[in-house]
């Protein structure tokens, strides 16, 4: 079960396999982990490996991060995958720890790859260990461990994100493996369009291993010419990677570009335009659900309460799509387009969102009030807990003159409405109940 006991680098591994980062030095991308004064770099480079959940999408390094701690430190290395492993593979890993470290005053690192599959009575199964500090976990996952660690192995380890790779950090790596002799492709003899290698990078979204399968997909595709060098085009790219591509430019400036004119359009209440960028972009071979899910985020976003609607419009565009497919459902989105573009406008709520995320970072994990915290334990009464609440349906107009924000926020308006849509009438409302509760507290 050492860590090491896996595919060797043969040229008869799978390309993303051989290529893997044998160090540091090598890992491209992850900066904030592993560049100078990076938390993974420290533990590594001063051999003090500590308890560690690794989360990140797939193809971000987590399991390469883990193998080359393993080759910086002094601790002895085990792993096994969380899928076909159970609690008796942790006893065994628990007896071999103990046993080096009796007999070779050594620690273990666990690496379990994920995690997330462990159920809660085989997570609790290291908490024991965790905590007594026999052996140090380092935990994969691409899942939030919030929700998928158990809260008492989540507290003793620390949390470490890793992010997708960008484009040009995955064109990097499949340049790298283009030209190693010893790992790479080099054997083969192959060249690369650089249309081609960009390609792969945007199809591979983040994903090193995606993007280094597709390479070597293509490689194998291609004829050798009269001097034995294969070529991958951008058609052998699309032929690899199984689908047809937009045909945007290298830093997929045009997607963005069609992108952010079809949300200008619609803040701009110009339905016209609105549509056509969107047929623009759905001609031009963009992923339907993309632009429902950009209409629901412009509906929160620039829509608001001026017309709740919006939001109901955009979620039952993205259903309809869902439930129709192309080409029929794409109509749904032209409905939502249009909806959203006549429709009064509003970012008050998205202007609230960052006076209260200011409001909480200036202030911090202020108390709740006692008199509007909940009660359900004798003891929590005795403490004061819900005295003095008023609940509202017994008082007129059901508004009760009470404080709701702790004292160090008393009075704060975060949320202003406007004077548009919907939101006026909201705006008049709120205007009428802050009068009446004046009135109460003045009495």
């Amino acid at each position: 079960m050492d860590i090491f006991d896996t595919q060797e680098n043969s040229k008869s591994a799978p390309l993303a396999e051989r290529m893997r980062p044998s160090g540091l030095d090598e890992v491209v991308g992850q900066a904030q982990a592993v560049g100078p004064g990076g938390i993974l770099r420290r533990a590594a480079e001063e051999d003090r490996p500590f308890s560690m959940i690794l989360w990140g999408p797939p193809g971000c390094g987590k399991t390469t991060l883990a193998r080359i701690i393993a080759q910086q430190t002094s601790s002895i290395f085990v792993s096994f995958s969380a899928v076909g492993s159970g609690v008796q593979q942790i006893r065994e890993v628990v007896a071999q720890a103990k046993e080096s470290r009796a007999r070779l005053g050594k620690k273990t690192v666990l690496f379990v790859d994920e995690i997330h599959r462990f159920n809660k009575a085989q997570q609790d199964g290291f908490l024991p260990h965790v905590e007594s500090g026999l052996i140090t976990l380092v935990g994969a996952t691409t899942e939030n461990p919030s929700f998928e660690v158990n809260a008492p192995l989540l507290s003793r380890c620390r949390v470490v994100v890793l992010y997708p790779l960008s484009a040009g950090d995955i064109e990097k790596l499949l340049a790298r493996a283009l030209e190693d002799k010893e790992r790479g492709l080099s054997f083969l003899s192959v060249a690369a369009e650089a249309e081609a290698l960009s390609l792969i990078a945007d199809a591979a979204d983040g994903d090193a291993r995606r993007a280094l399968n597709a390479l070597e997909n293509a490689a194998f595709l291609c004829r050798p010419d009269t001097q034995g060098v294969r070529t991958i085009t951008r058609e052998i790219a699309e032929t690899a990677l199984q689908k047809k591509t937009l045909r945007y430019d290298k830093a997929g400036e045009e997607h963005y570009n069609l992108i952010s004119a079809l949300h200008k359009s619609l803040r701009g209440s110009d339905p016209d335009a609105s549509l056509y960028w969107l047929e623009r972009m759905l001609t031009g071979g963009e992923d339907p659900l993309y632009l429902a899910r950009r209409m629901v985020r412009f509906a929160v976003e620039d829509v608001g309460m001026a017309d709740p609607h919006a939001l109901t419009v955009a979620m039952a565009a993205m259903n309809a799509y869902h439930f129709l497919g192309s080409p029929e459902g794409e109509l749904a989105l032209y409905q939502a387009a249009a909806y959203l573009a006549t429709a009064p406008k509003s970012n008050a709520l998205y202007m609230a969102r960052y006076a209260v995320k200011e409001a909480i970072e200036k202030t911090g994990s202020l108390p709740v009030p006692l008199h509007i915290r909940n009660a359900p334990t004798k003891l929590m009464k005795d403490l004061g807990y819900g005295k003095g609440y008023q609940y509202a349906h017994d008082h007129p107009h059901a508004l009760a003159a009470q404080e709701n924000f702790p004292p160090e926020l008393s009075g704060r308006v975060f949320y202003e409405p406007t004077d548009r849509g919907y939101e006026k009438i909201v705006k008049d409302r709120l205007f009428r109940w802050r009068e009446y509760l004046k009135g109460l507290k003045k009495n």
